[in-house]
């Protein structure tokens, strides 16, 4: 995009151009040619510079690098050549007709074509390197992107396989229908109750599967859900307080977050009639916080901390908050941040296909890289052939034949690297192999 530092540069760059040119090229070294060459300089930066960059930003709008590179491609080539010959014609005729004074049939006549022509060169020199660097900075940014969305896929698909672990851990399951066994004899209205809330905590972890944020309401209705559940599985054993402030529940959190908690609560405390585990549930400046009484007990080391662990980093993909844990003799107490900005919905699938289609794209941007390198290359050594020539033997234009072969090369690496005559090549291979299974 030309911005205020886009016109900042050209113009220093301009600045530059125009004091060398005054120092190696110019006879006359007064006050008066060094500000004419300072300006002149300035003028060809700007105007190629915001003619080039306009032209870039307006292709970029309506053929996007890593969507249609193809399209961008070919029309870069096109658009470049055009609107580059035609600043050149400008700023040639605003230089020698308009400031020097010369006759404007000198413009079609051939005396400035030399010129022209090294003008042109350095132009598309100009124009290959915002091309390649406006590919460059939007195929980082595309790969940034994929590389965070990759990232929360990851997490998330983690997070739900441990959620869903939990919940279908064969202890939780085995004691649920136990007692669920036993209360179909003694209480079957009680039973009923349970097994509706069964039914609703493996509803809620299904509608959540492809959600990477809930508001605190929806959580807070399934925590009681869940809550209910192990009351009446533990009895007197456990007791749950919610205090959650009615201006934090339209806000959001990750979900199962308070399910994976409640749950490490009752995994790693003793709890019974006597000594019971008070589980508490309340908001404390933009935090959502789980504190209980610490009674605990030992566990085998490979388990302890999946819960923290897997809601920690799920917070850390997605928020700069962090996750705080506090722990005393005497209670246990997590603090995940209460967030404020909604985001949609992931789509959670990743294949092998995707796989592969990233290792052909980092390929893809080798051979791009390599192509702009080569036509970067072209565009700064042939002024320069063109410029020694001309001082040193203008009799003799040998310049036409490293700019012509190189040129082909030039054309024909782009023709290789943007996809023409690659349908023969992949289906002449397809043939071979196929002839070869036969």
């Amino acid at each position: 995009m030309f911005t205020k530092k886009s016109f900042l540069t050209f113009l220093y760059i301009g600045i530059i151009i125009g004091v060398l040119s005054f120092v190696f090229f110019t006879s006359e070294h007064t006050a008066k040619v060094f500000f004419l060459s300072i300006l002149i300089s300035m003028m060809y930066t700007l105007i190629y510079g915001a003619g080039n960059g306009l032209m870039n930003d307006y292709l970029n709008r309506i053929f996007p690098w890593n969507t249609e590179t193809r399209k961008r491609v070919i029309s870069g080539i096109i658009g470049t050549f055009v609107v580059n010959v035609l600043l050149t014609y400008l700023c040639t005729y605003i230089n020698f007709i308009l400031i020097q004074g010369q006759p404007t049939e000198n413009l079609w006549n051939g005396k400035l074509n030399v010129s022209i022509w090294i003008f042109i060169n350095i132009a598309l020199m100009v124009s290959a390197v915002l091309h390649a660097k406006s590919f460059m900075e939007e195929w980082k940014k595309s790969t940034r992107k994929e590389v965070v969305e990759q990232k929360i896929i990851a997490k998330s698909a983690n997070a739900q396989f441990e959620s869903l672990k939990n919940q279908l851990d064969p202890h939780f399951l085995f004691n649920s229908l136990n007692v669920l066994d036993a209360l179909i004899e003694e209480n079957p209205h009680q039973a009923q109750k349970f097994t509706n809330d069964m039914s609703k905590i493996y509803r809620y972890v299904l509608d959540q599967k492809d959600k990477e944020k809930v508001t605190v309401q929806e959580e807070l209705d399934f925590a009681k859900t869940y809550c209910e559940l192990l009351k009446t599985r533990f009895e007197d054993s456990v007791n749950f307080e919610f205090d959650v402030q009615d201006s934090e529940k339209e806000k959001f959190v990750v979900p199962l977050s308070l399910q994976l908690l409640l749950e490490n609560a009752i995994k790693h405390n003793y709890a019974t009639p006597k000594k019971p585990l008070k589980v508490r549930i309340f908001s404390e400046n933009n935090f959502l916080c789980i504190e209980n009484n610490l009674q605990a007990r030992d566990l085998v080391k490979e388990r302890e901390g999946i819960g923290l662990s897997n809601i920690v980093q799920r917070y850390s993909i997605i928020t700069k908050e962090n996750v705080f844990i506090e722990k005393s003799d005497d209670y246990f107490k997590v603090k995940i941040p209460i967030l404020t900005q909604k985001i949609t919905h992931m789509e959670t699938y990743k294949t092998n296909n995707e796989n592969l289609a990233y290792e052909r794209a980092y390929k893809r941007v080798k051979e791009i890289k390599g192509f702009y390198g080569n036509l970067i290359s072209y565009c700064l050594v042939m002024p320069f052939l063109i410029f020694i020539n001309l001082k040193t033997a203008p009799e003799y234009h040998w310049f036409w034949w490293p700019m012509l072969g190189w040129g082909i090369g030039v054309i024909s690496h782009g023709l290789q690297v943007f996809g023409i005559g690659k349908n023969w090549e992949e289906k002449k291979i397809k043939e071979l192999m196929e002839k070869d299974q036969f």
